[in-house]
């Protein structure tokens, strides 16, 4: 009987992959079919054609139902086998898995060469629409014909997939990948290797960049371990290499998964979390049984991945008492933590190696990071787990700062002038997601200090869905004291920049930010926020490809990269722990001023660009009689970005100082820069008024000393007198300005 009414089968994808994929961990095909015609067969029809494949006992289940489709992955697997042996491929393994819909199926078989694989994954369609819709006479022809086709198909290369000869660490994840990279690469370099890395800002050998682009796919993997006399490679291993072409390297020593959480889900097949766990999953499956799959205990379904490898495990976490530290020490394995304060190995005997403090690990960000904590973590064990030496972790971990050099776009932080006055601090990151912004907003809290404001630009790539959107405009608009939407014309996805914003200000709207300033590229949300930013305040920008134009205008501006030590007196500041310490040593009478000044001097040791710091240790060489050294450490306090009301002291003092040593103008003209709303206080009169009177001035200084105490008289006779002592003062206003304009024409 012949159903020519059935829908035929259709291949509407080949894809070779080269490498260990999702489906095998050597090359494979994968080959997507779609099914309609099996879907919609009467219960008859569909027996009779997985008779054909000698499914006698198959049940079909009811058309267009799960179970039907069930069947048909079956007849799948079950045809690739036949045609496999038919052409001379004794023992084929086949995989099967459904679609992103009920009519789509995806078939997966290992191939040595590639042109047999691709013969006969085309065949597939055509020998089950015959099948599907011929006699039996028809069926045994189109198998014949298509078993003969792939027999005589021209082989076709082997696969190209590298089999490494030095160390090789492969390194996935949704977010954190690339800073890993990059630590573990730097750790390498520390211990004196020769050391090749890719990752998606390019190909590297020993620092020097050798290819620029997204290189976190085989293309990377080849292009580093072909480089001369590389000793060790780290490969950054993202979902679309792994996806498209599968993995680059036919294993490898340490397999590193740092999380797995919602990213450009709906692409490439990939439409939950779960799915995107099984893809990252690739590269602990490739690890070699005496090497160590490294992964994050914090995240359930990335220690769940142990139980697919044959690799030793390595738990990280940032919780000491995770149960995946003691499930990894118990299987064998070894965790990594954070210790008393400290990055810590756990061994399976009990023994702990305290590896470092974590105030000492710059990428920590003074400990505001919990997410670059995770990332050093891991790097900690990736590096231990190559075998590189301990004292050359140790170093790389000390050494590998938050910059534009070692980690360019992650937290870059810096300190820059405002056209208001004093510092703000900037942060360029390249967040992409709802973790990657959570993680800025964190750090960017951790560093704005008391009374300070933190701005925000938000702004992501349009392959994002709308919900994810919508849920970063509300994520920024609750967490920031402004927000600025920063958009990225380059990576738009099949979007138009005003749908993209309005998903943003739909979640802007849900916590109640109505309007915000939207700017067309980075670099211009840079500069627009900048210019709304004060003194102290933090700036936070979302940035992708941009990132070196934005860094560069920073520099331009003579904007200063922070370092470790700049941020932990940030984090420092923010907290305020010196405000209490400072007004203990002021209460102190019984202290000397060389007590006082060392006890600054020690914390200045461990935050030597903290504004306040500076700013007591110049009050107190002003009060010691250190002039020259008080003007500096004035001068080097409010250029390290000093909050009100200490950055006018810092100018009253200056300038008190510098009045001492003979300069009664230059006081003067420091003290006329003081912000006009705080020159009515008692001190600035009086200091203004001590160098009025070594100018020459007198009688201005006791006009300036009338004039401020009638602005405080409160009692009735002082209003009765207040218009004739004004008159006065103007008069001796008068009589100062005619003698100086008198000495001028005698001195000319």
């Amino acid at each position: 009987m012949t159903d020519a009414a059935v829908t035929p089968i259709t291949v509407t994808e080949v894809r070779v992959l080269e490498g260990p994929n999702l489906y095998f961990t050597r090359p494979a095909m994968k080959v997507v079919l779609e099914v309609p015609g099996i879907l919609e067969l009467r219960r008859p029809q569909a027996r009779r054609l997985a008779a054909r494949l000698g499914l006698r006992q198959a049940d079909p289940g009811g058309a267009h139902t799960l179970e039907r489709q069930a069947m048909a992955l079956r007849l799948a697997r079950r045809l690739v086998r036949r045609l496999g042996a038919g052409a001379g491929i004794r023992g084929l393994s086949t995989k099967t898995r459904a679609g992103n819909r009920p009519q789509e199926i995806i078939v997966a078989f290992p191939w040595s060469r590639r042109g047999r694989g691709v013969a006969m994954a085309e065949a597939l369609g055509p020998v089950l629409s015959a099948l599907l819709t011929g006699d039996d006479d028809e069926a045994r022809q189109a198998m014949d014909e298509a078993t003969r086709q792939i027999a005589t198909a021209p082989a076709g290369a082997r696969p190209t997939t590298i089999t490494p000869k030095i160390p090789v660490a492969s390194i996935t994840g949704t977010n954190g990948k690339t800073t890993t990279t990059r630590l573990v690469a730097h750790i390498a370099m520390t211990a004196g290797l020769r050391t090749g890395w890719s990752s998606t800002s390019g190909v590297y050998a020993q620092g020097e960049e050798i290819e620029e682009g997204d290189y976190s796919g085989p293309a990377g993997a080849s292009a580093v371990l072909h480089q001369p006399g590389v000793e060790i490679g780290i490969l950054e291993t993202a979902r679309g290499g792994m996806l498209l072409k599968g993995i680059g390297v036919t294993h490898n020593d340490v397999s590193v998964v740092t999380n797995v959480t919602a990213d450009h889900l709906g692409m490439q097949g990939v439409d939950t979390v779960d799915q995107l766990a099984e893809v990252k999953a690739i590269v602990t499956k490739v690890t070699r049984p005496d090497g160590w799959a490294v992964l994050n205990g914090d995240d359930p379904r990335v220690w769940a991945m142990r139980a697919g490898t044959e690799a030793r495990p390595w738990a990280f976490s940032t919780d000491p008492s995770s149960p995946a530290l003691r499930e990894a020490v118990d299987d064998g394995g070894r965790g990594i933590t954070g210790l008393d304060d400290a990055i810590a190995v756990l061994e399976r005997n009990g023994e702990v190696d305290r590896l470092l403090p974590l105030t000492d690990v710059p990428m920590t960000m003074a400990g505001l990071s919990r997410h670059n904590t995770a990332n050093a973590l891991a790097a900690a064990a990736t590096a231990l787990g190559l075998g590189l030496p301990r004292e050359a972790v140790v170093e790389g971990l000390r050494t590998f700062a938050p910059d534009g050099e070692h980690n360019p776009g992650r937290l870059n932080t810096y300190t820059v002038r405002v056209p208001s006055g004093g510092a703000a601090t900037v942060i360029l990151d390249m967040a992409h997601n709802e973790d990657g912004l959570q993680a800025l907003i964190e750090v960017a809290r951790g560093l704005t200090r008391p009374g300070a404001r933190f701005h925000l630009g938000v702004g992501t790539g349009g392959d994002r869905t709308d919900e994810i959107l919508e849920s970063m405009g509300a994520m920024a608009g609750s967490s920031a004291d402004v927000v600025h939407v920063v958009h990225k014309e380059r990576y738009l996805r099949n979007r138009t920049r005003e749908d993209l914003e309005a998903h943003l200000r739909i979640g802007l709207s849900r916590v109640g930010v109505a309007e915000v300033d939207s700017y067309p590229s980075e670099l211009e949300g840079l500069q627009g926020t900048l210019g709304q930013a004060g003194n102290g305040d933090v700036v936070a920008v979302m940035v992708h490809a941009d990132w070196p134009e934005l860094n560069a205008w920073l520099l331009e501006q003579g904007a200063r990269p922070d370092t470790a030590s700049s941020i932990r007196a940030k984090v420092k500041r923010a907290r305020g722990e010196h405000e209490e310490t400072l007004r203990a040593l002021r209460a102190d009478t019984a202290a000397t001023i060389a007590e006082r000044v060392a006890t600054i001097e020690g914390l200045l040791a461990e935050s030597p660009s903290d504004g306040r710091l500076l700013f007591e240790l110049a009050a107190y060489r002003n009060r010691g009689d250190e002039e020259s050294a008080a003007i500096e450490l004035f001068r080097q306090a409010r250029e390290a970005g000093l909050d009100e009301p200490w950055r006018t002291r810092s100018l009253i003092s200056e300038a008190s100082a510098v009045r001492r040593q003979g300069q009664p103008a230059e006081a003067l003209a420091m003290l006329e820069s003081v912000d006009v709303r705080r020159q009515d206080s008692g001190a600035y009169v009086a200091f203004r008024a001590l160098a009025q009177i070594d100018a020459g001035h007198a009688q201005e200084a006791v006009a300036s000393l009338i004039d401020a105490l009638l602005r405080r008289a409160a009692t009735p006779d002082d209003d009765y007198y207040r218009d004739g002592l004004h008159r006065r003062v103007e008069i001796m206003r008068e009589q100062d300005a005619a003698a100086s304009r008198d000495a001028s024409v005698s001195a000319s």
